[in-house]
C-alpha cells in the first residue's frame, strides 16, 4: 500500500475515534511516543491510549495543517488538537474547560505500515489550559523525598478533638492513581460526616497518606459507612491494591491558640483572648479553620 495511504489512514482513524483502526495501521512492534507516554507505546496500548484521550476529552478533534514527506519512508504532519475535558483526567475529574494545543507527528512508515510515530507537543499546555498546577520538583533530593498535597476544610473552626491517619505503600503508578481516585471521592463525602473538621492528604515518593480532623475521637467510626470508604477497603484488603499500610486514631495532647497578625497594629498578641481581640482592642473576624 502507499506509504502516504497509510499515513492518511492512520489519521482518518484519529478523527473518527476508531481504535483498533488505529492499531491496525502500525507494523508488529510499531510504537508510539509522545511527551505524555513514559515509555513507547505497542500494539494495544495504543488504542488504549487513544480511548483514554477520548475519554478525557469527548469532542476530541484534530485537524491536520500540513504534511510533508522525505521520499524514503519519513512524514511529518502538522496538527491541532482542541477539545472540552468532560471525563477524568490524569486522574483529576473532569474541569469542562477547552483546550487548543499544537502539535506535530514524525511518522516511519514502509509498504507494511507505520513502524513509529514519535509526537511532539507542549505537555504544559494542556494543564494550563485547565487550570491545573504544574509543580516542578525532584522526586527525591539527598535526605528529602519530596511530593504533592491537597486539602478540603470542614464547616468549623473549633478545636479538633481527634485525628485519624492513614497511610499506604504503593508499587507502582496505577496503584497510586487508583488511591488517589479513591481518596478524593471519600474527601469529597467528608463535609457532610458529623464531627469532621479538614482533611489533608498527600503524597510522598511511594507513601500516600491522609490526616483528618476530627470534633471526638468516636468520629473516624463513621468512615466505615461511607460506600466509597467501604469499597476502598475491600480492594486494600483484596489482592490488587496497594503493598499494605495502616491506620490509627491520634486524640491530641496539647493544642496551642492559633496566632493571628493584627491587621491594624500589626502585632501577634498572646495570652487570653487572644484567639479573638488583639492587645490594641481591636477585634479579630472569624477563626480560619484549625486543619
Amino acid at each position: 500500500m502507499d506509504r502516504e495511504r497509510i499515513v492518511e489512514r492512520y489519521f482518518d482513524a484519529w478523527i473518527a475515534r476508531d481504535a483498533l483502526a488505529i492499531v491496525s495501521t502500525f507494523t508488529d512492534g510499531g510504537t508510539y511516543l509522545d511527551p505524555t507516554t513514559p515509555v513507547a507505546l505497542v500494539g494495544d496500548a495504543i488504542g488504549e491510549y487513544a480511548r483514554r484521550l477520548w475519554s478525557a476529552f469527548p469532542d476530541l478533534t484534530f485537524e491536520i495543517r500540513k504534511r510533508t514527506g522525505s521520499g524514503i519512508g519519513d512524514l511529518a504532519a502538522e496538527w491541532t488538537m482542541r477539545g472540552t475535558n468532560d471525563g477524568p483526567f490524569g486522574g483529576l475529574p473532569p474541569t469542562g474547560r477547552r483546550v487548543v494545543v499544537e502539535g506535530a507527528d514524525f511518522i516511519r512508515v514502509d509498504d507494511s505500515g507505520i513502524r513509529s510515530v514519535h509526537g511532539y507537543f507542549d505537555p504544559g499546555a494542556v494543564s494550563r489550559q485547565l487550570g491545573l498546577q504544574v509543580v516542578v520538583q525532584p522526586h527525591a533530593a539527598g535526605p528529602f523525598t519530596f511530593g504533592t498535597s491537597l486539602r478540603v476544610g470542614g464547616r468549623t473552626s473549633g478545636v479538633p478533638g481527634a485525628f485519624s491517619l492513614t497511610a499506604v505503600y504503593t508499587r507502582s503508578e496505577a496503584d497510586a492513581e487508583r488511591v488517589r481516585a479513591y481518596s478524593r471521592e471519600i474527601a469529597a463525602e467528608l463535609p457532610h460526616v458529623k464531627g469532621f473538621m479538614g482533611w489533608v492528604g498527600a503524597t510522598v515518593g511511594d507513601r500516600m497518606m491522609t490526616i483528618t480532623a476530627w470534633e471526638t475521637p468516636d468520629d473516624p467510626r463513621q468512615l466505615t459507612t461511607l460506600r466509597r470508604h467501604a469499597e476502598a477497603m475491600r480492594a486494600f484488603f483484596g489482592s490488587d491494591l496497594t503493598a499494605g499500610g495502616w491506620t490509627s486514631v491520634w486524640v491530641p495532647q496539647r493544642l496551642n491558640s492559633r496566632w493571628r497578625r493584627c491587621a491594624i497594629c500589626g502585632r501577634i498578641p498572646s495570652g487570653v483572648g487572644s484567639e479573638t481581640r488583639c492587645d490594641c482592642g481591636a477585634l479579630f473576624g472569624e477563626a480560619p479553620s484549625y486543619w
